[in-house]
């Protein structure tokens, strides 16, 4: 049996010194590697997978990290960080203390960018490019990599308009593999299907047409063309763009035939490649199929409700309503933009229109919400799903500013369902009609109720609840959230000093409510899984002072700081906002 050749390597330097004969040998060791870790820790794995080759080509060819390598969304670059001198800390990929899932400048030199959302490389490593002219070094590589899918996105499209008008020396890696976390989708996945299959005219080539130089598509699993290609392309000056064609999940029988379910497929059998099964008897619902088996539920009852969502059918489970609806269910790619715009326009013609966004990337689309939704007070409803922490995808996808960020926008109702119950019933009050735009925020992973499917009842806006009576201290709640805040209490038999109300409305607020408990309490104790600054507990905050209350209040919440990865129980620890942590502040309150 031969060597192992990847034991050999700790960076790139290590790599180069191999003979082109022996990459073949490490992408097999590569593969397997990355199969064993995720196999036991879970992650990302098909995306990685699917640019072995890719990644050993380069950092192979590259005088990686003097020339800048971006990784586009980060989902791929396993394989990178192991030969780039993390091959020993992989297996705390995603977890608390460990590294990260994606690139990340802080972890690493050879991150020269961090991403966490799609669509950005292409305009980050052209900014290093133009950056490098401006400094006189016309010889440093830039190369960014990004996925069919990405590049769909309107900012990707934006990076392509400026290169093409410069001279930076700019390599722009197509990716394609027709497949983001979910198919590709639109007519520029159509576009890079006649050029796969040779039925594109070379005189309409689109990239050649923005001024770059292109060439491709070529079989990104071979190394040779590989590296032909990539040594080709290190000489000539000025922008340029390299199309190749991958398997997303390569190397796994599994993953590549089932590329949705295995772009993050928990734990799994690394030899046979079969999925460990979890038993989902008697748990509680995922908030995500709440939503799209409630949505669907209504769609067959009212004809008016579309939904939409930005490249996340099977995340959101809009799926549901898109097996169902075809005509009526839209997966608009990765363009949060052009999906929050869309809506609005649907909206103006009598449309009842679900904007389903993970709360993570509505940021994206600020600008949309307040001109194009809020100013026209035009009554979308945004369900935004993965709001609070999310775990271990950790900084950039956790969902922890939005009840701030929301909140401020005049017009806009938030509301912060306790449980799967309210939330079936606030998405069947909202396309009754409202007069605003209703932002709905639910978190990642199942809720507390098994027998969720009751009856439909309409949901009173702005209106809070007493879950639960008191003589001292008064906690308010948003959100799910609460139910830590019920285990807490439920654990300390219920004291009768201390009294919880749901405020699931963050705006409007229950004021006469409020009002009740100023002047009832003692001291007032708030809690959220988003932001302390400009958050719920800071709209409490200025309530009492607008209203000249002294009671004392304090605010429970997101530090002022990103949160890194971890579960998402360690990172409510963290922040002070888990069970445990609830039950101590109340014993000493």
């Amino acid at each position: 049996m031969s060597e192992n050749l990847l034991s050999q390597i700790q960076n790139p330097q290590d790599l180069r010194r191999l003979l082109e004969q022996q990459l073949p040998q490490l992408a097999l060791e590569l593969r397997e590697f990355i199969i064993d870790v995720v196999s036991v820790k879970e992650g990302h794995l098909g995306a990685s997978l699917g640019v072995i080759e890719l990644t050993i080509a380069l950092h192979y060819v590259f005088n990686t990290p003097e020339d800048l390598l971006v990784w586009d969304v980060g989902h791929q670059a396993y394989g990178h960080k192991i030969l780039t001198e993390r091959r020993e800390q992989f297996h705390t990929n995603r977890q608390l203390g460990g590294i990260s899932g994606f690139p990340k400048r802080s972890e690493s030199v050879y991150d020269t960018f961090g991403v966490g959302h799609s669509s950005t490389s292409i305009s980050a490593a052209l900014g290093m490019a133009l950056a490098s002219n401006l400094k006189g070094d016309y010889t440093k590589q830039h190369i960014a990599v990004i996925g069919d899918a990405s590049i769909a996105s309107g900012m990707a499209f934006e990076g392509l308009n400026h290169a093409g008008v410069t001279d930076a020396n700019l390599l722009v890696i197509l990716n394609d593999n027709a497949i983001g976390i979910d198919p590709s989708v639109g007519a520029l996945k159509k576009y890079l299907t006649s050029v796969k299959d040779g039925k594109n005219p070379k005189q309409n080539n689109m990239i050649k047409s923005l001024n770059f130089d292109y060439s491709g598509p070529i079989d990104g699993h071979n190394l040779s063309a590989l590296l032909t290609e990539l040594r080709r392309l290190q000489k000539i000056k000025g922008p340029k763009f390299l199309h190749i064609i991958t398997t997303k999940g390569k190397g796994l029988q599994q993953a590549e035939e089932d590329q949705v379910r295995y772009h993050a497929p928990g734990k799994f059998d690394k030899a046979t490649g079969e999925i460990h099964f979890k038993s989902e008897e008697n748990l509680p619902p995922k908030y995500q199929d709440v939503f799209g088996l409630t949505l669907l539920e209504l769609a067959q009852q009212n004809e008016k409700i579309i939904g939409i969502t930005p490249a996340m059918p099977s995340g959101s489970s809009l799926k549901f309503m898109m097996d169902a609806f075809p005509k009526r269910a839209f997966d608009v790619g990765i363009a949060e933009q052009h999906a929050v715009t869309l809506a609005a326009g649907m909206t103006t013609q009598g449309m009842m229109v679900f904007c389903n966004i993970y709360s993570t990337f509505l940021q994206r689309a600020y600008d949309q919400v307040i001109h194009d939704v809020a100013l026209q007070n035009l009554p979308v409803i945004f369900c935004l799903d993965r709001a609070g922490l999310v775990g271990e995808d950790g900084a950039t996808h956790h969902g922890v500013f939005d009840l701030a960020y929301l909140r401020c926008i005049p017009n806009i109702i938030v509301y912060a369902p306790l449980n799967e119950v309210a939330l079936r019933n606030i998405l069947y009050t909202a396309q009754l009609g409202l007069a605003h735009p209703i932002a709905i925020r639910y978190p990642r992973g199942r809720g507390v109720t098994i027998d969720w499917q009751k009856p439909f009842k309409e949901i009173a806006i702005g209106k809070a609840i007493c879950l639960k009576e008191g003589t001292q201290i008064a906690i308010l709640s948003t959100g799910a959230i609460g139910n830590n805040v019920i285990q807490a209490l439920n654990k300390l038999h219920n004291p009768k000093a201390i009294a919880h109300y749901d405020f699931a409305f963050v705006k409007p607020f229950d004021q006469s409510l409020l009002h009740s408990i100023f002047n009832s309490f003692e001291a007032v104790i708030t809690i959220e899984e988003g932001v302390i600054t400009g958050g719920f507990g800071s709209a409490i905050l200025e309530f009492a002072a607008n209203n000249h209350y002294a009671t004392p209040i304090k605010t429970l919440g997101i530090p002022d700081q990103f949160i890194e990865q971890g579960s998402v129980e360690e990172l409510q620890r963290i922040c002070n906002i888990d069970v445990a942590s609830l039950i101590t502040l109340l014993n000493q309150a």
